[in-house]
């Protein structure tokens, strides 16, 4: 009877081990508020430092934010960060950006990037595909600490425009190639 009672017990403990595993999925969580609060902080940081990219802003079908990408490589890297899609400045999605890469690299850093939807095609090109990855379609204004950030009209022209910025750290570079942006629930 005691073997019963334990094997009993073993079995509802892994039940209830299953049924709690999917309860990380985010709903009911404070998540989309601490990523709408890092978004809003960002674009702020953005348009006071850098005023050119307000003519982005008020050019743009939508604006994706990733507030703060984390990246470490030895060899082999990777990078992560969760931010929001935001259309006519309402938050409508929220996106994860996972990068990995192989070289020649070595370091960390941490770095914030907004893109620019310019074009109504491009905008939902990005909200239909299931994992959309930057390519060679996106044109890339970087702004180190203490430069002018400018977009030059061939730039304008571009459907999607990357601003890189905020880069601290010790890894040389920061592009967006091979980052894949996912949809989430926070």
């Amino acid at each position: 009877m005691s073997n019963l009672t334990r094997r009993g017990f073993a079995l509802t403990g892994l039940a209830a081990a299953g049924v709690t595993a999917a309860c990380g999925n985010g709903v009911g969580s404070n998540g989309a508020n601490e990523i709408d609060a890092r978004v809003d902080a960002t674009l702020d940081h953005l348009y006071t430092n850098y005023p050119n990219t307000l003519d982005l802003k008020a050019k743009s079908t939508g604006v994706l934010v990733m507030p703060l990408i984390t990246e470490a490589g030895l060899g082999f890297g990777g990078g992560y960060g969760r931010g929001a899609l935001r259309v006519n400045d309402v938050t409508v999605d929220y996106y994860s950006a996972t990068k990995g890469s192989v070289g020649l690299q070595f370091g960390a850093q941490q770095h914030a990037h907004v893109l620019f939807f310019m074009t109504e095609g491009a905008l939902t090109e990005f909200r239909r595909s299931n994992g959309w990855a930057a390519g060679a379609g996106v044109q890339y204004v970087v702004a180190n600490e203490g430069a002018n950030l400018s977009a030059e009209t061939t730039n304008l022209l571009a459907p999607v425009i990357a601003v890189i910025f905020g880069q601290a750290g010790l890894k040389i570079g920061a592009t967006l190639e091979g980052i894949k942006y996912s949809r989430i629930i926070p």
